[in-house]
């Protein structure tokens, strides 16, 4: 006993008293809007005494530090005060951070900002790698952290598609370096009600959180350069690889197997590379025999981003994302343990999806830059149904499902400043995209191809009207080959600093978004000569946000925001009157002539605190109250598929540091207002051997309410040249069986409840070297 209580001693002594390991913050410092450097700029942690400049190449570093968290504040003359909160800087690895900062116009000389990249005035944030590696639950995924935020939440456990303030997740648009590209998901049937493949969701993001950089959540009214998108953008930046030093990252955990490296390509050159790999964890243990549920789950993905300086020709990047992925199900040759009707099946579902891109920066004077990006996207999905005969275990076909997408997009962007005042922001997006549907399934056959080209010309004043008040205003274009169709969307914002930490501000935006492809192509009626629903336009919305924010001392802030959704030109049935809405899609084919004259309409008020992670202590705090309804041909206003009525969610950890060593815990919960179904007629679906529905009484059932708490503990340890992490996250820590969606089973001859996923505990390793 003495000698395990000495060991003890003698182990915490070595803490205390260890040598602090360091490593590097440094970065550039540049204009927001032409990307400028900002040379003599004044830059100071928060933990050291004395400041230091950037340089005349608007560089900056700090050497040296003992690793932990930091808190950096920018300032500049005639520029808005940036604060960095929740930089952490670990042994084996440098910082570099990428700074814009944005002219203040002789605003009040307190007032900060906490966001590196401005974006909008309202209903945006700000996601960083560090983050979604901390939070608990994230699974490496952006768009699983953003349920943290107010007025969030996600369709199924299963994957990461988003209702976003009671809109469907197909109203939401997914962006890479600022530019539209297609579902960047692995597995997108996942967690779907007819195992169909979904446009904007899927299991696991293919990008991984190695490349990322911060990345950008808009939830409404967005500015101008922002279309084709009723709900929200998640608009993902890659980070630059180090210029300096070769780095590495190996990680291994249920998720998968990653290795990333990066590096500058020569000493004498600032032009750099990083690259990640990733083997899915089920897969090896697919390879080996081992299935999960019945199911084999295999993905692997492969991303990279080439930086590459030029001097006075300006600044490319090389960028590009590619990933495969299947789920195969195959019934037991038990036959006693078949429970469902989906154990009777054999399915195989493939997912291929790629991006390849380049970017070009170019300083034109002073005051003027261009940005410009030639970015191609493409996903296939392939789904294939096999009854299964119980007595020789025989095959027939039962049905097949085919989806392909692709976007090939050329932007260009020039931001001129005319003054510290005045700023003017001009481009276009024109896409060239295909989207083809083929199904076997009912209610009808079809294969189809919806191709077109999409013209997005944009244009963003901003003005400071006075040293409080500051206005922007613009307006977007969409025009779609296909349907001849086009709108003019204007858009306007207006924040008013009422003191140096607190701000007014109002967001009006009208937006449109083009239609699903099953809903093109449904009302031909099997016959391909008939023109279906190609003449249909987009869908509308007024979006209207009202805003207030609080900031306090030590990073701390509170937001709110009341904000009203008004639909229209919402694609409902044009041969019957009844309660079909395309807002209540998810992934369902349909196949019925339809007509533009529905509406909807989401409005709610949505409250967020927020404690960045100073003290080894953060806490996100975000809830929202809200109302969802649509009005089909019968003129009925009903609640839509989403209206959950609420959603709330904590989000908090806290950090240990015991010498080289850092234990945290971090939980997040989830609370929000079960969503709606639609009864099913029992009678009819036994008939016909398909689930039917009481469509008079759409959405009139309402779910459970939604309830899910996560941990995540996590054991950082720093050594001289690299770093390690050990942590272990468990979603669903009480197993609540949260209702997914109901549906009618061949098998057992009734309706099912079908639930979400229960407890999953998901154990990883970081090594960073």
């Amino acid at each position: 006993m003495r000698i395990i209580l000495l060991s003890i001693f003698l182990l915490l002594t070595c803490s205390l008293y260890a040598q602090p390991f360091t490593s590097t913050i440094r970065g550039t410092v540049r204009d927001a809007d032409t990307g400028i450097p900002l040379a003599g700029a004044s830059l100071r942690l928060a933990s050291l005494e004395s400041g230091i400049m950037s340089d005349v190449s608007g560089s900056f570093r700090f050497d040296g530090l003992p690793v932990g968290r930091y808190v950096l504040t920018v300032s500049y003359v005639g520029y808005e005060k940036l604060v960095i909160p929740e930089i952490l800087l670990e042994s084996g690895k440098e910082s570099i951070q990428d700074i814009r900062l944005s002219r203040a116009a002789n605003q009040l000389a307190e007032a900060t900002v906490l966001t590196s990249r401005p974006v909008a005035y309202n209903s945006v944030q700000e996601i960083t790698p560090e983050q979604t590696l901390r939070y608990a639950a994230t699974y490496l995924d952006p768009a699983r952290l953003t349920t943290s935020f107010a007025g969030v939440a996600v369709a199924n456990d299963q994957a990461n598609g988003l209702i976003i303030r009671g809109n469907s997740p197909n109203s939401m648009q997914w962006r890479l370096e600022g530019v539209e590209i297609v579902n960047p998901n692995h597995l997108s049937n996942a967690g779907t009600f007819s195992d169909r493949a979904t446009q904007t969701g899927g299991g696991v993001n293919i990008l991984s959180t190695q490349l990322m950089g911060t990345s950008y959540f808009l939830s409404g009214a967005f500015p101008a350069q922002y279309g084709n998108a009723l709900s929200g953008v998640l608009d993902m930046y890659l980070r630059k690889g180090n210029d300096e030093k070769s780095e590495f990252t190996a990680q291994a955990g249920l998720i998968g197997l990653d290795i990333a490296a990066e590096g500058p390509f020569s000493r004498k050159s600032k032009a750099s590379y990083l690259a990640n790999y990733r083997y899915s964890f089920t897969g090896l243990m697919g390879a080996m025999g081992v299935n999960f549920g019945g199911e084999d789950i295999r993905f692997q993905d492969l991303s990279f981003n080439i930086n590459l300086p030029a001097g006075k020709a300006g600044h490319f990047t090389f960028f590009g994302m590619g990933g495969i992925s299947s789920n195969t199900l195959k019934a037991d040759k038990d036959t006693t343990l078949w429970e469902f009707q989906k154990d009777g099946s054999n399915i195989f579902y493939k997912n291929k999806m790629g991006a390849l891109g380049i970017t070009h920066a170019l300083v034109l004077n002073k005051g003027t830059s261009l940005q410009s990006t030639l970015l191609g996207s493409g996903l296939t999905t392939s789904r294939e149904e096999f009854a299964v005969n119980p007595k020789d275990f025989s095959t027939a076909l039962k049905q097949t499902e085919e989806l392909s997408k692709s976007r090939l997009s050329v932007s260009s962007i020039i931001a001129t400043r005319f003054s510290d005042k005045t700023r003017l922001k001009t481009g276009a997006f024109l896409t060239l995209q295909s989207d083809m549907v083929g199904t076997s399934a009912k209610p009808a056959p079809a294969d189809h191809t919806v191709e077109g080209f999409v013209l997005e010309p944009f244009a963003s004043f901003n003005h400071h009207l006075t040293s409080r008040l500051s206005t922007e205003v613009g307006v977007h274009y969409l025009y779609y080959s296909l349907t001849g169709s086009s709108s003019v969307e204007p858009r306007a914002a207006l924040r008013f600093q009422v003191t140096s930490s607190q701000q007014l501000s109002f967001s009006y935006g009208l937006h449109s978004q083009l239609q699903l492809p099953q809903v093109y192509i449904s009302g031909k009626e099997g016959n391909p000569a008939l023109k279906g629903n190609a003449d249909l336009g987009p869908s509308k919305s007024h979006h209207f946000v009202v805003g207030y924010q609080k900031n306090f001392r030590k990073n701390n802030s509170l937001k709110v925001e009341a904000y009203l959704q008004e639909l229209y030109h919402i694609p409902v049935s044009g041969s019957a009157s009844n309660s079909f809405s395309a807002l209540n899609l998810v992934e369902t084919n349909i196949d019925t002539k339809l007509v533009s004259t529905g509406t909807g309409r989401n409005y709610g008020i949505e409250a967020t605190f927020q404690k960045y992670l100073t003290s080894e202590l953060y806490v996100l705090l975000a809830g929202s109250v809200y109302k969802s309804t649509y009005e089909g041909s019968d003129g009925i206003r009903r609640d839509s598929r989403f209206a959950g009525g609420h959603t709330f969610s904590f989000t908090g950890g806290k950090e240990f540091k015991s010498g080289n060593s850092t234990w945290g815990v971090n939980t997040k919960i989830l609370w929000a207002g079960g969503f709606r179904d639609t009864p099913i007629d029992a009678v009819l679906s036994a008939s016909t051997g398909v689930t039917e529905y009481l469509e008079q009484e759409a959405f009139t059932l309402k779910m459970k309410d939604y309830f899910r708490p996560d941990l995540r503990i996590y054991w950082k340890k720093s050594r001289r040249s690299y770093s390690r992490t050990l942590a272990i996250d468990i979603q669903n820590v009480t197993g609540t069986k949260n209702e997914a969606f109901g549906y009618y089973d061949t098998y057992k001859k009734q309706t099912v409840i079908q639930h979400q996923l229960g407890l999953i505990p998901v154990l990883s390793y970081r090594w960073e070297f």
